[in-house]
Order: C-alpha cells, then sequence, then structure tokens
C-alpha cells in the first residue's frame, strides 16, 4: 500500500512538472498567459481604433505577440498614422509599436 501511494505521489509530481514545462514560453513562442494578455491588448487597440472618430473609417490591421503591437494597413494621412500609434502606446501593457500603415 505504501508503495503504491508513493507511486500516485511521484506520478502527480511528475504530471504536474510536465504541464508547466508546456506552458512556458520559448523565445519564439508564447506562453499561454503571454497570449491570453496579448488578445487583451489587441482587443482593447482595435475597440480605441473603432470608437475614434478620425480613424474609425480607416482598415488598420492590429496584431499583438508578447506586447509589441503591430499595426498595417492603408490611412489617408499622416495625422492618421501619428494617432493610430499614439493610441495604441496609451494602451496598458504595450511595449513597443510596430507602424506598417500606409498613407494612400
Amino acid at each position: 500500500m505504501k508503495k503504491r501511494n508513493s507511486f500516485v505521489g511521484y506520478f502527480v509530481l511528475v504530471m504536474l512538472m510536465v504541464a508547466f514545462v508546456a506552458c512556458a514560453s520559448t523565445s519564439k513562442q508564447e506562453s499561454t498567459g503571454e497570449y491570453v494578455d496579448d488578445s487583451v491588448i489587441t482587443t482593447k487597440v482595435k475597440a480605441l481604433l473603432a470608437g475614434d472618430d478620425f480613424l474609425k473609417s480607416f482598415q488598420i490591421s492590429v496584431e499583438t505577440y508578447k506586447g509589441t503591437v503591430q499595426l498595417s494597413g492603408f490611412v489617408g494621412s499622416q495625422n492618421a498614422i501619428d494617432k493610430a500609434v499614439q493610441i495604441a502606446r496609451g494602451v496598458n501593457g504595450v511595449k513597443s509599436v510596430k507602424n506598417d500603415l500606409i498613407v494612400k
């Protein structure tokens, strides 16, 4: 009976270690927590851009990876680019903004 309890205890410990290693981030892959954080950042930036009267008519794509927000698409002026970058930088959790917006 003691051997069985020890085996079950070790098995549970090993399974927990495997779960933690599987959820850890690497330099090329996000952890689960980072993915959720990035999704929240992306949603906030998209909502702020859509809510801005000046920017809502433009198609601006937003992607986030490890806190870096990438803005891409076409806008009507340099002022629109500056405003979109400013909005993205203002969101909590954003580490940097990569601006790939193009004036058409």
